[in-house]
Order: C-alpha cells, then structure tokens, then sequence
C-alpha cells in the first residue's frame, strides 16, 4: 500500500494576533479562536484518550483556561502552539489525576473529518489514516506524538517543537525519524516533503 503525506502544514494562523488581542475584551473574537481550533485541540485529546467524553472534557477545560489566561499570549509563537501547550499541560494532569497510563489510540482521531473536504477526499483520507494510525502504534511515543501533532492537529515544526518543548529541526527530525521508523516497520510507503 503506498500512502502520500505531505509535510506539515505551516501556520495558517500567522495574522491571528490581532485576533488574540480582541478577544482578550470580546467574547465573539474568542469565539472565532475556539472555531479556528477546536477540531485540531479535540483530535489531540481524542488521539490520547480513545475516549469521546474524556476528549470533549479535555477540550473544554483547554479552551476555559485559554480564555483565563488569554492575557498570558505574548505573540512570539503561534497561538495554535501556545493553546495545544494547554492541552498538552491538560491531559498531562488528567492522566496523573486518574492514574491511568495513557495509550495513544490514534485510530479514534481520524474519525473526526477536516473540514472543507470532498467526499471523495474525505474516503483518500481515512484510508490513508487507518493505516498510518495503525503504524504509529510500533514507534516510539515521542515519535508518535509528534507525528500526532503534525499531521493529525496539523501543527507545523516550529508549533509541534513548541508543543513539545524542542527546537523546530527537533521536532522535524522526530517527525522524519518517526517517519523512517514507520517505513521499516510496515509495508506503506510515505512520500514526505521536509
């Protein structure tokens, strides 16, 4: 089975700044935050948890404590990053809080469609899905988690190095070693721009 996967995307979100600074004052500015990012923040918790409740908590409790600390957002990185840190900090104490170890079920986040697909394009996709999330399970966590970030929240290198607390080629090579890793362990081919 040969799958395509093109590199991460880069941040679609570079003029949101403004944005950030409005809805620290307007409820309806925030609100178009949370609609830009809920899919990319839900799928990561869903990525996590396996657990359709526990992804939805996760995701409210991540965008309450955007909104708390909005006013933290200095704008060096980009506000995805800075909001999938949250959720990263969140699930963190959810796992430690229920003493549960946690899996990464990549499978149930690729159920949750992007946005502004074709059908035709939404089939390629969870076809080509299925068999990366069940690839990913025999790579390493990190590995695994950036790829996640990638690929499936859709963060670029510097934002998924950010999430990760690594510099932006770290997080690339995670992606690409992880990548490798993918290739020498199943028989799918992925044809990568870095």
């Amino acid at each position: 089975m040969t799958t395509t996967m093109a590199t991460c995307p880069q941040d679609l979100s570079t003029d949101e700044t403004d944005l950030v600074h409005e809805a620290r004052a307007n409820a309806e500015a925030f609100g178009e935050l949370y609609r830009r990012h809920v899919t990319r923040v839900y799928r990561y918790h869903m990525a996590h948890t396996g657990n359709v409740k526990d992804a939805e908590d996760l995701t409210s409790q991540t965008f309450i404590a955007a909104l708390e600390g909005i006013r933290s957002f200095r704008g060096s990185g980009s506000f995805a990053a800075w909001l999938l840190g949250i959720a990263a900090r969140k699930k963190a104490m959810f796992f430690r809080r229920s003493g549960i170890k946690p899996e990464v079920p990549i499978e149930v986040a690729e159920q949750i469609p992007s946005p502004n697909l074709g059908t035709d394009q939404l089939v390629n996709q969870r076809l080509r899905l299925d068999a990366i999330s069940h690839a990913l399970k025999q790579i390493s966590p990190e590995r695994a988690d950036a790829i996640a970030l990638c690929f499936f929240s859709e963060l670029s290198y510097i934002e998924v190095g950010s999430v990760l607390k690594k510099s932006e080629a770290a997080a690339k090579m995670l992606v690409t070693r992880g990548l490798q890793d993918l290739r020498e362990r199943t028989s799918l081919v992925f044809e990568v721009e870095l």
